[in-house]
Protein backbone atom coordinates (compact mmCIF):
# COMPACT_ATOMS: atom_id res chain seq x y z
CA UNK A 1 0.00 0.00 0.00
CA UNK A 2 1.45 3.12 -0.98
CA UNK A 3 1.72 6.16 1.43
CA UNK A 4 -1.31 7.92 -0.07
CA UNK A 5 -3.07 5.13 0.76
CA UNK A 6 -1.83 4.64 4.34
CA UNK A 7 -2.74 8.57 5.38
CA UNK A 8 -5.98 9.29 3.50
CA UNK A 9 -7.61 5.68 2.83
CA UNK A 10 -7.38 5.16 -0.81
CA UNK A 11 -8.61 3.29 -2.90
CA UNK A 12 -10.30 1.28 0.06
CA UNK A 13 -12.54 4.57 1.47
CA UNK A 14 -13.27 5.26 -2.88
CA UNK A 15 -14.46 2.11 -2.76
CA UNK A 16 -16.86 2.65 0.50
CA UNK A 17 -18.38 6.06 -0.40
CA UNK A 18 -19.80 4.40 -4.04
CA UNK A 19 -21.10 1.48 -2.24
CA UNK A 20 -22.50 3.73 0.02
CA UNK A 21 -23.86 5.51 -2.87
CA UNK A 22 -25.11 3.00 -4.70
CA UNK A 23 -27.37 1.96 -1.82
CA UNK A 24 -28.48 5.49 -1.15
CA UNK A 25 -28.67 6.86 -5.02
CA UNK A 26 -28.34 10.60 -5.35
CA UNK A 27 -31.80 12.16 -5.76
CA UNK A 28 -33.13 15.32 -7.16
CA UNK A 29 -34.98 17.89 -5.85
CA UNK A 30 -36.66 21.51 -7.40
CA UNK A 31 -33.23 21.54 -9.88
CA UNK A 32 -30.75 20.80 -6.85
CA UNK A 33 -28.85 17.08 -6.89
CA UNK A 34 -28.03 15.29 -2.98
CA UNK A 35 -26.42 12.32 -2.78
CA UNK A 36 -28.58 11.34 0.61
CA UNK A 37 -30.97 12.01 2.90
CA UNK A 38 -28.04 12.87 5.31
CA UNK A 39 -26.68 15.26 2.77
CA UNK A 40 -25.60 18.42 5.01
CA UNK A 41 -26.93 20.82 2.32
CA UNK A 42 -30.32 19.32 2.46
CA UNK A 43 -30.91 20.85 5.62
CA UNK A 44 -29.49 24.43 4.09
CA UNK A 45 -31.59 23.60 1.19
CA UNK A 46 -34.82 23.22 2.72
CA UNK A 47 -34.50 26.61 4.99
CA UNK A 48 -34.68 28.36 1.88
CA UNK A 49 -31.32 28.02 -0.07
CA UNK A 50 -30.61 28.03 -3.79
CA UNK A 51 -28.27 25.43 -5.30
CA UNK A 52 -25.89 25.97 -7.90
CA UNK A 53 -23.73 25.04 -10.52
CA UNK A 54 -20.61 25.44 -8.35
CA UNK A 55 -22.15 23.14 -6.15
CA UNK A 56 -22.23 26.34 -3.20
CA UNK A 57 -26.12 26.59 -1.90
CA UNK A 58 -26.72 30.24 -2.04
CA UNK A 59 -28.74 31.03 1.51
CA UNK A 60 -29.31 34.31 2.61
CA UNK A 61 -26.81 34.18 5.52
CA UNK A 62 -24.57 33.14 3.03
CA UNK A 63 -25.76 36.17 0.16
CA UNK A 64 -25.36 39.04 2.80
CA UNK A 65 -21.63 37.72 3.53
CA UNK A 66 -20.49 39.19 0.65
CA UNK A 67 -19.87 42.65 0.80
CA UNK A 68 -20.72 44.17 -2.44
CA UNK A 69 -24.60 42.03 -2.25
CA UNK A 70 -24.84 43.42 1.46
CA UNK A 71 -23.73 46.79 0.71
CA UNK A 72 -26.37 46.53 -1.96
CA UNK A 73 -29.34 45.57 0.37
CA UNK A 74 -28.20 47.83 2.89
CA UNK A 75 -28.03 51.08 0.78
CA UNK A 76 -31.75 50.81 -0.64
CA UNK A 77 -33.40 49.46 2.33
CA UNK A 78 -31.52 52.13 4.62
CA UNK A 79 -32.67 55.15 1.56
CA UNK A 80 -36.35 53.74 1.61
CA UNK A 81 -35.93 53.62 5.21
CA UNK A 82 -34.93 57.02 6.28
CA UNK A 83 -36.51 58.94 3.25
CA UNK A 84 -40.00 61.27 4.82
CA UNK A 85 -42.67 59.11 3.50
CA UNK A 86 -46.06 61.17 3.92
CA UNK A 87 -49.71 61.22 3.46
CA UNK A 88 -51.36 64.30 0.97
CA UNK A 89 -54.34 65.82 0.46
CA UNK A 90 -54.71 67.52 -3.07
CA UNK A 91 -58.15 69.44 -2.78
CA UNK A 92 -60.41 70.39 -6.18
CA UNK A 93 -59.11 73.66 -6.01
CA UNK A 94 -55.63 71.98 -6.73
CA UNK A 95 -53.91 73.08 -3.06
CA UNK A 96 -51.82 70.54 -1.10
CA UNK A 97 -51.43 69.88 2.64
CA UNK A 98 -50.48 67.10 5.09
CA UNK A 99 -52.53 64.99 6.14
CA UNK A 100 -51.49 65.16 9.66
CA UNK A 101 -54.86 64.21 11.68
CA UNK A 102 -55.25 60.92 9.18
CA UNK A 103 -54.18 58.06 10.72
CA UNK A 104 -52.56 56.38 8.08
CA UNK A 105 -49.70 59.30 8.42
CA UNK A 106 -49.27 58.48 11.84
CA UNK A 107 -48.56 54.77 10.47
CA UNK A 108 -46.04 56.43 7.94
CA UNK A 109 -44.58 59.10 9.81
CA UNK A 110 -44.87 58.27 13.60
CA UNK A 111 -45.47 54.41 15.03
CA UNK A 112 -46.37 51.72 12.43
CA UNK A 113 -46.77 49.30 15.07
CA UNK A 114 -45.62 48.59 18.77
CA UNK A 115 -42.02 47.57 18.52
CA UNK A 116 -40.76 49.11 15.30
CA UNK A 117 -40.22 52.79 14.59
CA UNK A 118 -41.17 54.30 10.84
CA UNK A 119 -37.22 53.56 9.57
CA UNK A 120 -37.16 49.97 10.68
CA UNK A 121 -40.57 49.02 9.49
CA UNK A 122 -39.76 50.73 5.93
CA UNK A 123 -36.21 49.52 6.04
CA UNK A 124 -37.26 45.79 7.18
CA UNK A 125 -39.89 45.60 4.25
CA UNK A 126 -37.83 46.77 1.77
CA UNK A 127 -35.33 44.03 2.66
CA UNK A 128 -37.38 42.03 2.56
CA UNK A 129 -38.86 42.30 -0.78
CA UNK A 130 -35.39 43.09 -2.31
CA UNK A 131 -34.44 39.48 -0.68
CA UNK A 132 -37.57 37.86 -0.91
CA UNK A 133 -39.14 39.23 -3.81
CA UNK A 134 -41.96 40.20 -1.25
CA UNK A 135 -42.85 42.31 1.60
CA UNK A 136 -45.60 41.32 4.17
CA UNK A 137 -47.80 43.08 6.93
CA UNK A 138 -50.86 42.61 8.79
CA UNK A 139 -53.13 44.84 8.74
CA UNK A 140 -54.21 45.69 12.49
CA UNK A 141 -58.08 46.49 12.38
CA UNK A 142 -59.38 49.32 14.88
CA UNK A 143 -61.48 52.33 14.80
CA UNK A 144 -64.54 52.95 12.93
CA UNK A 145 -65.49 49.64 12.95
CA UNK A 146 -62.53 48.22 11.78
CA UNK A 147 -61.75 49.85 9.09
CA UNK A 148 -59.39 51.68 10.14
CA UNK A 149 -55.75 50.23 10.36
CA UNK A 150 -54.03 50.95 13.85
CA UNK A 151 -50.75 48.90 12.81
CA UNK A 152 -48.96 46.96 10.52
CA UNK A 153 -47.27 43.57 11.78
CA UNK A 154 -44.59 42.33 9.52
CA UNK A 155 -44.73 38.60 8.36
CA UNK A 156 -41.57 36.81 7.59
CA UNK A 157 -42.16 36.33 3.18
CA UNK A 158 -40.54 32.70 4.01
CA UNK A 159 -43.69 31.54 5.82
CA UNK A 160 -46.07 33.23 3.65
CA UNK A 161 -47.68 31.56 0.52
CA UNK A 162 -49.50 33.64 -1.93
CA UNK A 163 -52.21 32.47 -4.31
CA UNK A 164 -54.87 33.71 -6.74
CA UNK A 165 -57.80 32.87 -6.44
CA UNK A 166 -61.01 31.97 -9.22
CA UNK A 167 -62.91 35.42 -7.90
CA UNK A 168 -59.16 36.73 -9.05
CA UNK A 169 -58.56 37.59 -5.64
CA UNK A 170 -55.35 37.07 -3.76
CA UNK A 171 -54.96 34.79 -0.65
CA UNK A 172 -51.78 34.47 1.59
CA UNK A 173 -51.71 31.46 3.75
CA UNK A 174 -49.74 32.08 6.50
CA UNK A 175 -47.68 29.54 8.36
CA UNK A 176 -47.68 30.85 12.18
CA UNK A 177 -44.67 29.45 14.70
CA UNK A 178 -46.60 26.39 15.73
CA UNK A 179 -47.64 25.14 12.54
CA UNK A 180 -50.68 26.38 11.95
CA UNK A 181 -51.77 28.15 8.78
CA UNK A 182 -54.11 30.87 8.86
CA UNK A 183 -56.03 32.24 5.34
CA UNK A 184 -55.56 35.94 4.89
CA UNK A 185 -57.66 38.05 2.34
CA UNK A 186 -55.67 40.64 0.18
CA UNK A 187 -57.54 43.73 2.34
CA UNK A 188 -55.72 42.20 5.51
CA UNK A 189 -52.44 42.52 4.11
CA UNK A 190 -50.55 45.10 3.11
CA UNK A 191 -48.30 43.88 0.05
CA UNK A 192 -44.93 44.96 -1.28
CA UNK A 193 -44.06 43.14 -4.34
CA UNK A 194 -40.76 43.70 -6.26
CA UNK A 195 -40.95 45.71 -9.31
CA UNK A 196 -40.74 42.63 -11.80
CA UNK A 197 -42.55 39.60 -11.85
CA UNK A 198 -42.88 36.25 -13.32
CA UNK A 199 -46.30 35.26 -12.60
CA UNK A 200 -47.70 38.55 -11.59
CA UNK A 201 -48.73 37.36 -8.73
CA UNK A 202 -45.67 37.58 -6.22
CA UNK A 203 -41.83 39.54 -6.81
CA UNK A 204 -38.63 37.63 -8.69
CA UNK A 205 -36.46 37.69 -5.35
CA UNK A 206 -32.73 39.00 -5.65
CA UNK A 207 -31.55 35.68 -4.06
CA UNK A 208 -33.12 33.51 -7.13
CA UNK A 209 -32.30 35.48 -9.85
CA UNK A 210 -28.45 36.38 -9.01
CA UNK A 211 -27.97 32.75 -6.87
CA UNK A 212 -25.46 31.86 -9.88
CA UNK A 213 -23.38 35.28 -9.45
CA UNK A 214 -23.51 34.98 -5.56
CA UNK A 215 -22.53 31.04 -5.55
CA UNK A 216 -19.47 31.45 -7.98
CA UNK A 217 -18.50 34.62 -5.64
CA UNK A 218 -18.39 32.30 -2.56
CA UNK A 219 -16.45 30.17 -3.99
CA UNK A 220 -14.05 32.51 -4.91
CA UNK A 221 -13.62 34.17 -1.42
CA UNK A 222 -13.56 31.02 -0.58
CA UNK A 223 -10.72 29.66 -1.99
CA UNK A 224 -8.52 33.20 -2.24
CA UNK A 225 -9.44 32.58 2.00
CA UNK A 226 -7.97 28.84 1.73
CA UNK A 227 -5.10 29.87 0.03
CA UNK A 228 -3.78 32.59 1.62
CA UNK A 229 -4.47 30.37 5.40
CA UNK A 230 -2.14 28.04 3.86
CA UNK A 231 -0.17 30.21 2.05
CA UNK A 232 0.23 27.74 -1.31
CA UNK A 233 -1.78 25.92 -3.56
CA UNK A 234 -1.89 23.12 -5.90
CA UNK A 235 -1.18 23.64 -9.73
CA UNK A 236 1.50 22.78 -11.27
CA UNK A 237 3.45 18.51 -12.64
CA UNK A 238 4.43 15.94 -10.68
CA UNK A 239 7.49 14.20 -12.01
CA UNK A 240 8.58 10.61 -11.90
CA UNK A 241 12.10 8.86 -12.71
CA UNK A 242 10.36 5.94 -14.30
CA UNK A 243 7.45 5.29 -16.40
CA UNK A 244 4.15 4.81 -14.60
CA UNK A 245 1.37 2.49 -15.77
CA UNK A 246 -1.57 3.36 -17.01
CA UNK A 247 -3.15 2.13 -13.74
CA UNK A 248 -1.28 3.80 -11.52
CA UNK A 249 -1.71 7.18 -13.64
CA UNK A 250 -5.82 6.69 -13.36
CA UNK A 251 -5.50 5.89 -9.38
CA UNK A 252 -3.14 8.98 -9.00
CA UNK A 253 -5.91 11.16 -11.39
CA UNK A 254 -8.45 9.37 -8.80
CA UNK A 255 -6.79 10.72 -5.56
CA UNK A 256 -6.25 14.15 -6.58
CA UNK A 257 -9.49 15.07 -7.71
CA UNK A 258 -10.64 13.73 -4.58
CA UNK A 259 -8.32 15.46 -2.15
CA UNK A 260 -7.31 18.74 -3.97
CA UNK A 261 -9.64 19.42 -6.53
CA UNK A 262 -12.19 22.31 -5.48
CA UNK A 263 -12.01 25.71 -3.06
CA UNK A 264 -12.26 23.57 -0.40
CA UNK A 265 -9.16 21.83 -0.95
CA UNK A 266 -7.37 25.04 -1.76
CA UNK A 267 -4.21 25.38 -0.62
CA UNK A 268 -3.25 21.92 0.68
CA UNK A 269 0.06 20.41 0.26
CA UNK A 270 1.03 17.52 -1.28
CA UNK A 271 2.13 14.33 0.06
CA UNK A 272 4.76 12.67 -2.53
CA UNK A 273 6.13 8.82 -2.25
CA UNK A 274 8.75 6.91 -4.60
CA UNK A 275 10.82 9.41 -5.78
CA UNK A 276 8.00 11.51 -6.98
CA UNK A 277 8.94 15.36 -7.57
CA UNK A 278 5.84 18.41 -7.98
CA UNK A 279 6.67 21.33 -9.81
CA UNK A 280 4.10 23.86 -9.16
CA UNK A 281 3.16 26.73 -11.43
CA UNK A 282 4.19 30.07 -10.05
CA UNK A 283 1.61 32.95 -9.50
CA UNK A 284 1.93 36.38 -8.45
CA UNK A 285 0.30 37.72 -5.45
CA UNK A 286 -2.49 39.32 -6.91
CA UNK A 287 -3.70 36.20 -9.10
CA UNK A 288 -3.22 34.38 -5.59
CA UNK A 289 -6.39 36.41 -4.54
CA UNK A 290 -8.44 36.27 -7.42
CA UNK A 291 -8.99 39.78 -7.56
CA UNK A 292 -10.04 39.83 -11.51
CA UNK A 293 -12.58 37.62 -11.05
CA UNK A 294 -13.82 38.65 -7.39
CA UNK A 295 -14.03 42.19 -8.92
CA UNK A 296 -16.06 40.83 -11.82
CA UNK A 297 -18.55 39.38 -9.31
CA UNK A 298 -18.80 42.60 -7.39
CA UNK A 299 -19.71 44.61 -10.70
CA UNK A 300 -22.32 41.15 -11.35
CA UNK A 301 -23.92 42.22 -8.10
CA UNK A 302 -23.89 45.99 -8.99
CA UNK A 303 -25.45 45.24 -12.34
CA UNK A 304 -28.26 42.92 -10.66
CA UNK A 305 -29.09 45.53 -7.85
CA UNK A 306 -28.88 48.74 -10.16
CA UNK A 307 -26.58 50.21 -7.49
CA UNK A 308 -23.87 52.58 -9.00
CA UNK A 309 -20.47 51.38 -8.71
CA UNK A 310 -18.52 54.36 -6.71
CA UNK A 311 -21.44 53.59 -4.15
CA UNK A 312 -20.40 49.94 -3.58
CA UNK A 313 -17.02 51.45 -2.58
CA UNK A 314 -15.35 50.67 -5.89
CA UNK A 315 -12.01 51.95 -6.65
CA UNK A 316 -13.52 54.97 -8.45
CA UNK A 317 -13.84 57.96 -6.95
CA UNK A 318 -16.19 60.97 -7.94
CA UNK A 319 -15.75 64.63 -6.84
CA UNK A 320 -17.59 67.89 -6.98
CA UNK A 321 -20.73 67.59 -9.33
CA UNK A 322 -20.36 64.22 -9.91
CA UNK A 323 -21.33 63.31 -6.26
CA UNK A 324 -24.23 64.97 -7.06
CA UNK A 325 -24.46 62.69 -10.20
CA UNK A 326 -24.27 59.49 -8.29
CA UNK A 327 -27.50 60.76 -6.52
CA UNK A 328 -29.52 61.77 -9.50
CA UNK A 329 -28.47 58.31 -10.69
CA UNK A 330 -29.64 56.26 -7.27
CA UNK A 331 -32.87 57.99 -7.30
CA UNK A 332 -33.62 57.59 -11.32
CA UNK A 333 -32.45 53.93 -11.93
CA UNK A 334 -32.74 51.93 -8.60
CA UNK A 335 -35.06 53.67 -6.08
CA UNK A 336 -37.55 55.47 -7.92
CA UNK A 337 -39.22 52.18 -9.03
CA UNK A 338 -39.17 51.38 -5.52
CA UNK A 339 -40.81 54.99 -4.73
CA UNK A 340 -44.22 54.32 -6.60
CA UNK A 341 -44.35 50.51 -5.50
CA UNK A 342 -44.34 51.55 -1.76
CA UNK A 343 -46.52 54.61 -3.41
CA UNK A 344 -48.97 52.45 -4.88
CA UNK A 345 -49.72 49.80 -2.15
CA UNK A 346 -50.07 52.37 0.48
CA UNK A 347 -53.17 53.92 -1.85
CA UNK A 348 -54.38 50.66 -2.66
CA UNK A 349 -54.16 48.83 1.26
CA UNK A 350 -54.59 51.65 3.56
CA UNK A 351 -56.74 53.92 1.64
CA UNK A 352 -60.42 53.71 1.17
CA UNK A 353 -61.82 53.97 -2.74
CA UNK A 354 -63.82 57.37 -1.16
CA UNK A 355 -59.99 58.30 0.24
CA UNK A 356 -58.47 58.37 -3.26
CA UNK A 357 -61.18 59.81 -4.47
CA UNK A 358 -61.30 62.71 -2.00
CA UNK A 359 -57.43 63.51 -2.99
CA UNK A 360 -55.45 61.66 -0.76
CA UNK A 361 -52.04 59.97 -2.09
CA UNK A 362 -48.78 58.87 -0.08
CA UNK A 363 -45.38 60.39 -1.50
CA UNK A 364 -42.00 59.87 -0.72
CA UNK A 365 -39.68 63.13 -0.46
CA UNK A 366 -36.71 62.10 -2.40
CA UNK A 367 -35.34 65.42 -2.12
CA UNK A 368 -33.82 64.38 1.06
CA UNK A 369 -31.23 62.48 -0.54
CA UNK A 370 -30.12 65.63 -2.86
CA UNK A 371 -29.91 67.80 0.05
CA UNK A 372 -26.26 68.77 -0.38
CA UNK A 373 -23.82 71.58 1.21
CA UNK A 374 -25.49 74.62 2.95
CA UNK A 375 -23.86 76.82 -0.28
CA UNK A 376 -26.17 74.04 -2.68
CA UNK A 377 -29.11 74.48 -0.54
CA UNK A 378 -29.08 78.35 -0.20
CA UNK A 379 -28.56 78.90 -3.96
CA UNK A 380 -31.56 76.33 -4.70
CA UNK A 381 -33.81 78.08 -2.17
CA UNK A 382 -32.45 81.67 -3.26
CA UNK A 383 -33.93 80.48 -6.63
CA UNK A 384 -37.29 78.83 -5.50
CA UNK A 385 -38.07 81.53 -3.26
CA UNK A 386 -37.87 83.96 -6.44
CA UNK A 387 -37.67 88.28 -6.08
CA UNK A 388 -38.48 91.12 -7.70
CA UNK A 389 -38.36 90.40 -11.17
CA UNK A 390 -38.37 87.30 -10.74
CA UNK A 391 -41.41 84.70 -10.08
CA UNK A 392 -40.42 81.79 -7.57
CA UNK A 393 -42.47 78.49 -6.34
CA UNK A 394 -41.87 78.73 -2.66
CA UNK A 395 -43.25 80.99 0.32
CA UNK A 396 -40.88 82.34 2.61
CA UNK A 397 -42.75 79.69 5.02
CA UNK A 398 -42.57 76.93 3.29
CA UNK A 399 -38.73 77.09 2.67
CA UNK A 400 -38.18 77.73 6.33
CA UNK A 401 -40.12 74.09 7.23
CA UNK A 402 -37.29 72.36 4.89
CA UNK A 403 -34.66 73.89 7.09
CA UNK A 404 -36.77 73.17 10.06
CA UNK A 405 -37.25 76.73 11.32
CA UNK A 406 -40.79 78.24 12.72
CA UNK A 407 -43.14 80.39 10.98
CA UNK A 408 -43.17 83.76 10.74
CA UNK A 409 -45.81 86.55 10.55
CA UNK A 410 -46.46 87.03 6.59
CA UNK A 411 -43.83 84.11 5.85
CA UNK A 412 -46.92 82.98 3.28
CA UNK A 413 -46.83 85.63 0.91
CA UNK A 414 -44.35 84.90 -2.18
CA UNK A 415 -41.25 87.07 -2.12
CA UNK A 416 -41.58 87.79 -5.70
CA UNK A 417 -44.37 90.72 -4.89
CA UNK A 418 -42.19 92.89 -2.35
CA UNK A 419 -40.18 95.78 -4.21
CA UNK A 420 -36.96 96.74 -2.13
CA UNK A 421 -38.59 100.24 -1.33
CA UNK A 422 -41.78 98.31 0.22
CA UNK A 423 -43.80 98.76 -2.05
CA UNK A 424 -45.44 96.14 -4.92
CA UNK A 425 -44.08 95.09 -7.85
CA UNK A 426 -47.01 93.28 -9.10
CA UNK A 427 -48.42 93.82 -12.06
CA UNK A 428 -51.49 96.32 -12.04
Amino acid sequence: MGLLDRLFGGMDRIAERQQAQAIAPSFQAYGATFHDLTDPRLAVFLRGGRSTATGKTVTEGSALRNAPFFRSINLVSGCIGMLPTNLHRKDDAGNIEKASDHHVQKLLRVKPNGYQTPLQFKAYMQGRALLQGDGYAYKVPGGRGGRETIALIPLDPLRVSTELTDDWTLIHKWTRKDGSVRELTQDQVLHLRAPYSSDGITGDALLDVAAEVLGLADAADEAAARLLKNGSYVGGALTHPKNLSQEAIIKLKGQFEERYSGPENAGKWLVLEEDMKAQPFGMTGRDAEGLAQRKHQAEEVSRFTGVPRPLLMFDETSWGTGIEQLGLFLITYCLMPWFVAWEEVIAMSLLTEEERDAGYYAKFNEAALLRGSLKDQAEFLSKALGGPGATGYLMPNEARELMERNPRPGGDEPNWGVAPNGGSNEAP
